[in-house]
């Protein structure tokens, strides 16, 4: 059976050549005038320019390899085939990886060929996946990889690793490119969002770009090995004093996007970057702060990873 006619197969193999090479080329045209994301800056990055997140028409990376700190879906055996860019859409008071999302970690930038080949490494490294960090800057050069890692050979599933702040306009243009979507669900209020993580419509934005992406790939399916290969996978990080609303994420999850959405409510959150600056967040959250949180997504009848 070819990769065509196999259901598990990537996505992209689904498409052909002519489609992956139009949805490239509109992707290229937003980066005149960008609004690849919801903060519609209309720089014109193909001049040098930069919006909100500071990059221009290069590819910033600032690590690749097999990763083993994932969810076990994405992990396996063998690593998640993590590829972190640099720079960020976002403005997270308490990133923890500010060095990365701020682009202060990279000495040059690398190019789409270089990218490609990173794929195609990870894949001979055995990885699960190829699963691509903090994206959204970079929509263009990463369908152009795609597109030349498929007729080199990728087989792997693309897992978009991202914040939740997304357009659906561009992810209309990514359908195809991605497998498994495995955005953040940070907040349950838009004026959290300003506060937070400095943009005025998280919540709005993250309730419109999940339909899209469950639209296109449907609740997460796993396959041998309990490996996931499509599907979408919501991350949520409690907050102390409840500041990411998980109440709500989770009753919008279940209600708007699937009664059988995979989530994982994560409890690492510690103070980082500017956090001490923001009296609720100078401390980590509390045991019962996190079964709190857990609870409100175990009523909804979500399916906790």
């Amino acid at each position: 059976m070819s990769d065509r006619d196999n259901n598990r197969g990537p996505a992209y193999l689904k498409m052909t050549a002519e489609e992956r090479s139009e949805r490239i080329g509109k992707l290229y045209q937003v980066l005149n005038s960008c609004t690849i994301c919801p903060r519609q800056c209309r720089v014109n990055r193909l001049q040098g320019e930069t919006g909100e997140c500071g990059v221009a028409a290069d590819i910033y990376i600032s690590s690749a390899g097999p990763h083993f700190g994932e969810e076990r879906e994405l992990v396996g055996r063998t690593g998640s085939g993590t590829i972190f860019f640099t720079n960020c859409n976002l403005g997270c008071v308490y990133c923890q990886n500010w060095t990365i999302s701020r682009g202060l970690d990279t000495e040059r930038p690398s190019s789409i060929e270089e990218l490609f080949h990173t794929m195609i490494r990870l894949q001979e490294q055995g990885c699960s996946n190829i699963n691509l960090v903090s994206p959204t800057p970079y929509l263009y050069q990463i369908a152009a990889a795609i597109d030349i890692a498929a007729r080199a050979g990728l087989r792997l599933p693309v897992v978009y690793n991202c914040g939740g702040y997304e357009s659906v306009r561009s992810l209309r243009l990514l359908e195809g490119f991605i497998d498994i979507y495995m955005p953040d669900a940070k907040y349950g209020s838009d004026r959290t969002g300003e506060i937070y993580s400095g943009v005025k419509d998280y919540f709005t934005n993250l309730r419109e770009g999940l339909k899209e992406m469950q639209r296109q790939v449907g609740d997460l399916q796993v396959g041998p090995g309990n490996i996931a290969y499509r599907g979408l996978l919501v991350r949520h990080l409690v907050l102390p004093e409840d500041l990411a609303g998980s109440e709500t994420v989770a009753r919008m999850l279940s209600e708007e996007i699937s009664p059988g959405c995979a989530v994982n409510v994560m409890a690492q959150y510690y103070p980082a970057h500017q956090a001490n600056d923001y009296p609720p967040l100078r401390r980590r959250i509390t045991a019962a702060e996190f079964s709190s949180a857990r609870d409100a997504f175990i009523k909804a009848g979500l399916r906790l990873l």
